[in-house]
């Protein structure tokens, strides 16, 4: 049982001119973990075995995802975890937040469309500190995401900037859904327990007073990936490489993703609900089938004297009715899931 001290403590590492590795790592550094006790429970509501999580966010060093990604992002060499680098202010943020949001996991099972927190550190290097936090990665460790939003209900300035819009997988906004009409395909049974755990978590976040969240949306086209997957394969035997089979090395522990060891391998569009947890798949009536990765992410944005001052200078350029993002948390949680429940075909 977890007791209030728990959410204050911290344990800590010093490191003094170690040879391991030394062309990649420094011979001297300080490593802090935050609230190990919460976080490794919060790891098992979760579903994640502590092991896998090591082996996941340290077997090999983690990368940034793709040319142009937000340098604040790393993803585990399995893709199964994000690191986000954030500043110490969040750290305050995260602790202030952290033990309603353990309340609030144990009172809904893990099962949240939140992010979830795994695990949060401070490294030091030579009197420089980065600190860090680590989550599930809401899109998938082995389908690719064709196409990515992050919405927030508001349509003011919330439109890809064309520096965005070249990347290879650039992040689209409110305006660019609207304008590209997309729409998500799911049957009736999926949105309703979707849209129930949003309202349950988006409810959550209101009582702390918590706004400018997203919905991070992901598509995978299981169509236009069977096809570059063919393509790969007749590149490899062209070139005279071996085609290895997923799941046919590696031993346990396997890391989160565990398909290294996998004897069942998927077949295309295919997910392990209990790895790709943010994962739903397209409906069989839909115009062609993809698999939804949606979450809800930036959750510690709290209504302060800096949002409200922010709302007072948008209202006055913008106007008292204008879309806008800076709004109170309760008119920030209505609009938020009006758009999210019109998302659906």
């Amino acid at each position: 049982m977890l007791l209030p001290d728990d959410f204050k403590a911290n344990s800590k590492i010093k490191v003094n001119n170690h040879l391991f590795n030394r062309e990649n790592l420094p011979s001297h550094f300080k490593f802090k973990e935050y609230c190990p006790q919460v976080f490794r429970n919060l790891r098992e509501r979760f579903g994640i075995d502590d092991q896998d999580y090591q082996v996941s966010l340290t077997r090999s060093p983690p990368h940034y995802e793709g040319e142009g990604s937000d340098r604040r992002f790393l993803t585990s060499y399995d893709r199964t975890l994000v690191i986000k680098e954030i500043s110490s202010e969040d750290v305050a943020d995260v602790h202030s937040l952290l033990s309603h949001y353990h309340q609030y996991v144990v009172k809904c099972h893990g099962l949240t469309l939140l992010p979830q927190f795994l695990g949060m550190y401070r490294l030091s290097v030579d009197s420089e500190e980065t600190y860090m936090l680590v989550m599930r990665n809401v899109f998938s460790h082995r389908l690719a995401v064709h196409r990515k939003y992050d919405l927030k209900g508001s349509l003011v300035s919330r439109e890809a900037s064309d520096k965005e819009k070249v990347k290879e997988l650039p992040t689209l906004k409110d305006m660019d859904f609207l304008h590209m009409s997309q729409k998500v395909y799911v049957d009736e049974g999926q949105k309703g327990d979707f849209m129930e755990k949003l309202k349950r978590d988006v409810e959550f976040l209101v009582q702390l007073k918590i706004m400018d969240y997203s919905l991070l949306l992901g598509i995978h086209d299981v169509l236009r990936a069977e096809q570059e997957e063919d393509e790969d394969l007749k590149e490899e035997e062209e070139e005279g490489e071996d085609v290895m089979a997923v799941g046919s090395y590696g031993t346990s522990p396997e890391g989160i993703g565990g398909y290294l060891n996998s004897y069942k391998p998927l077949s295309p569009g295919e997910f392990d609900p209990y790895v790709d947890v943010y994962a739903i798949k397209s409906a069989e009536g839909g115009p062609q089938p993809e698999v939804y990765f949606m979450g809800l992410i930036d959750i510690l944005t709290q209504y302060d004297a800096k949002k409200k001052a922010a709302h007072a200078a948008k209202t006055v350029k913008h106007g008292a009715g204008a879309e806008i993002s800076t709004v109170h948390p309760e008119q920030y949680a209505k609009r938020f899931l009006d758009f999210v429940t019109n998302i659906f075909a």
